[in-house]
């Protein structure tokens, strides 16, 4: 498959950004080329984080331009599917751990007009992955434990990237492959490499003393050393 340019994204994760000017963080990153920000809603209970709801989303819209990927990393993906049916957001992703009916989630996803993504932890197989390939837009590839940002890449994980790649050629589909957890200037390209298109970075960006600068190289990376 050879990947455009356009479907290569660095995707921000505001759950690094700082909450207290979250409109100004994004707008920083806007002006350097992002269009696209992750959005990690965690529920205390699958993750041992809580973090943020869609009224965080509703805040944000005023300030800025760009659409929404929504991370759902909850126990009960559809009660809260729902709840982030609203504009701007272009995707939602749940995880294959918490939903016993794939298809009935990912219907439900797509239904409300959205893409639909199914998310993996480090420790869960793929298994699923082909029986659900046909309904998904968006394999999510986590390659640290969700909960907290700020950890180090499991390198294991690139073995799977590449197994998605693989499982996406036999399928015969054309979904996304994202990435999140331990992206940043040492990991894009080899995570690039293995073939996943888009990467969510969190303190990578927001934790740099300029983010749109920080942005800006993590983009020309990924782009530079994409999988054709």
């Amino acid at each position: 498959m050879n990947v455009s340019a356009d479907r290569l994204k660095i995707l921000p994760s505001i759950l690094s950004a700082p909450f207290d000017r979250l409109g100004e963080a994004v707008c920083e990153i806007e002006k350097a080329g992002c269009g696209l920000l992750h959005v990690d809603v965690m529920d205390g209970h699958f993750v041992p984080n809580l973090t943020m709801g869609p009224l965080v989303i509703d805040s944000l819209r005023p300030a800025c331009k760009s659409e929404f990927d929504v991370h759902l990393m909850v126990s009960n993906p559809a009660q809260v599917i729902p709840w982030f049916e609203r504009e701007r957001v272009r995707s939602i992703t749940i995880h294959a751990e918490t939903e016993p009916h794939l298809h009935v989630r990912l219907r439900q996803i797509k239904e409300g007009g959205r893409l639909a993504g199914i998310s993996f932890n480090p420790g869960t197989p793929l298994d699923c992955l082909p029986l659900v390939a046909d309904q998904v837009d968006i394999v999510l590839i986590m390659t640290v434990n969700p909960g907290f940002g700020g950890q180090t890449f499991i390198e294991p994980m690139r073995a799977k990237i590449r197994e998605t790649v693989a499982i996406r050629e036999r399928c015969g589909k054309d979904f996304i492959i994202q990435v999140d957890g331990g992206v940043n200037d040492k990991t894009v390209a080899l995570i690039a490499q293995d073939g996943a298109e888009e990467l969510v970075a969190g303190n990578a960006v927001f934790g740099a003393s300029d983010p749109a600068e920080a942005y800006r190289k993590l983009d020309d990376l990924l782009k530079q050393n994409a999988k054709s």
